[in-house]
């Protein structure tokens, strides 16, 4: 093509083609994408049409706003469109950059590696790839390559992603049904240690990958438990795989959450969501040198493990600019002061409402679980719901906060009376008090007996008893 026949900037207008589009958003999804979602959406009232976000905020066309308690399930821990993020991918595109010739060093990867890996000293080492899946991937391909064993542990109700080998160790069924057969991976209880002894007696474990916090129903590992199963692990020359995806990068009050507990030094980490900012997916795998130096053990394998768009600019960019925001605006500390602020106060009303059995989680990892209520005509109320779906109750709650006060909220799995929290790590006293205000109400409404809110329990009754 020459410069006389070459595209102009003004070719593609993304203004004028979402101006005159946008408005078909559902229906394009419906179809052209996941069919089901528009129609999830449709279903529980959150078929709502964004205009802009920033922070922890998202507008509508009326200018009504909306506070992010989701962070699109982590990924935007500075909040939306954090301008030193969207500085630093103006200058990274504006330096046009000899970017991914595969057959060079540049120095973006190694500064934000450098970087990273100040946060685990004792970690040498890292991949970068493109999102969580990715990061758990990679770890489970060193993990066997480095131990020569095929075998890798995980606990029940824990989630690492849901490409093949990541599914092979969900905790979930729901994950898994119809896609085997996977990896011939393990499932052993979170906190078991007599149970993780005896797998690794078996000779053919490579390691156990654990979430500090899982994410399906923000359920904290036992105190002292990631220490032991560490020890237990390198005693049978296994190695401790931290899946910190979602936990990572100041999430939990500490900048990793297996931090919380003295001693614990994972042979393998497993980082992305935060870590891009928002904008462009990345993903980290870091480790310990003897690791990456078994992986990489030749010239000849020096590409036995890669990824096409791992450690481009932008995506190292972001991170580098994340992890700058980070330290310089002390979002860490925030998070665990936000977080033990959010949960203290929840927490206050747990004696109050006999519908909300407890509040449990770390930082600004929050989880909110219901349970069965004492009176009578709660309890009635209760029955009819788990009878035709267990989790209506905590879909009942996370609507109204959405529809009457504008909070985007999220049921934390399949089939549990669970709200998880997490929002981005930047929010303040005034969306706490935003946040326990309206929880307050909608608690309120659901012992008061309010119609409109147990109507709309019966609508989510039909709609399960008709998906059976």
């Amino acid at each position: 093509m020459t410069a006389e026949t070459s595209s102009q900037p003004g070719d593609f207008d993304l203004g004028k083609l979402l101006a005159g589009r946008a408005a078909e958003r559902y229906e394009l999804h419906a179809r052209h994408l996941n069919h089901q979602l528009p129609r999830m959406l449709h279903t529980i009232g959150f078929d709502k049409y964004y205009e802009r976000a920033e922070g922890a905020y998202f507008w509508d066309a009326e200018g009504n706003d909306y506070l992010d308690m989701l962070a699109g399930f982590g990924v935007m821990g500075l909040g939306r469109h954090h301008p030193v993020v969207r500085k630093a991918l103006h200058d990274v595109l504006d330096a046009s950059l000899a970017d991914l010739t595969r057959f060079d060093c540049q120095p973006l990867p190694g500064l934000l590696a450098e970087q990273l890996l100040t946060h685990s000293p004792h970690l040498d080492r890292v991949f970068f790839g493109n999102s969580g899946t990715e990061a758990v991937e990679t770890a489970l391909k060193f993990a066997r390559y480095a131990t020569g064993k095929p075998r890798v542990l995980y606990c029940p109700h824990a989630f690492h992603g849901l490409t093949t080998g990541s599914l092979s160790v969900n905790g979930e069924s729901g994950f898994r049904d119809g896609f085997a057969p996977l990896l011939p991976d393990t499932a052993v209880p979170l906190g078991d240690l007599d149970v993780l002894e005896r797998e690794l007696r078996k000779g053919d474990v490579a390691g156990l990958i654990v979430e500090p916090i899982q994410g399906k129903g923000v359920h904290e590992s036992p105190p002292g438990y990631l220490r032991a199963a560490q020890d237990l692990l390198h005693r049978h020359k296994a190695l401790l795989i931290a899946d910190e995806v979602q936990t990572g990068l100041g999430r939990t009050g500490d900048f990793y959450a297996y931090q919380h507990e003295t001693g614990v030094e994972p042979d393998l980490v497993c980082v992305a969501k935060a870590l891009s900012g928002g904008y462009v997916p990345v993903g980290a795998t870091l480790g310990r040198d003897w690791i990456f130096k078994k992986v990489y053990s030749s010239m000849d394998r020096v590409l036995v493990h890669s990824a096409s768009f791992g450690a481009n600019a932008q995506a190292m960019a972001a991170g580098l600019a994340v992890l700058s925001v980070m330290e310089n605006e002390e979002i860490v500390a925030n998070a665990r002061a936000m977080g033990e602020e959010l949960k203290s106060r929840l927490a206050a009303l747990v004696d109050k409402y006999e519908l909300l059995s407890e509040v449990r989680g770390r930082g600004l990892m929050i989880g909110i679980e219901f349970g069965r209520p004492k009176s009578l005509k709660l309890r009635s109320r209760w029955t009819m719901l788990q009878a035709a779906r267990k989790g209506l109750f905590a879909q009942m709650v996370v609507v109204p906060l959405l529809q009457r006060h504008r909070i985007l909220t999220q049921v934390s799995g399949d089939h549990l009376e669970v709200i998880k929290l997490i929002p981005p790590l930047i929010i303040g006293e005034r969306d706490v008090d935003r946040f326990v205000n309206a929880f307050t109400d909608v608690m309120d409404d659901a012992h008061n007996g309010g119609g409109l809110m147990w109507d709309f329990g019966k609508t989510l009754v039909k709609q399960a008893v008709a998906n059976r």
